[in-house]
């Protein structure tokens, strides 16, 4: 068995990774809104907190009734219970990835959990 799995994707408007790269300890999308488009539903998490990347375009995101003006390079975290719906510019497209993680479960950043040969 090896220590990594690889998937390749097209322009999709939505592309879950946790089947694709059999994720265990998060959940990872791409996502593509053309101008004027927007996910469909406002959504909050019991648990999980979302962190979003722009990757390319603008658009917004509304929290909780706040609207947060997006465009590519931005990064945003939204708490489990932050009500959240995102929207593209009327005039761009935007297209985002998604990192979903339970709150609080982190138990060590990179220098402490790494292990380091050489």
């Amino acid at each position: 068995m090896e220590n990594y799995k690889k998937a390749s994707m097209g322009n999709e408007a939505r592309v879950e990774l946790h089947d694709a790269l059999g994720l265990t300890g998060a959940e990872v999308s791409v996502n593509s809104l053309p101008a004027g488009a927007s996910v469909p539903f406002v959504h909050a998490h019991k648990a999980n907190e979302e962190i979003y990347a722009v990757l390319e375009g603008k658009g917004k995101a509304v929290i909780d009734g706040q609207e947060i003006p997006l465009e590519a390079g931005d990064w945003i975290r939204v708490a489990p219970a932050g009500k959240r719906q995102f929207f593209a510019a009327a005039d761009e497209g935007i297209r985002f990835l998604c990192v979903q993680v339970k709150e609080n479960s982190l138990e060590g950043y990179t220098a402490d959990d790494a292990i380091v040969e050489g």
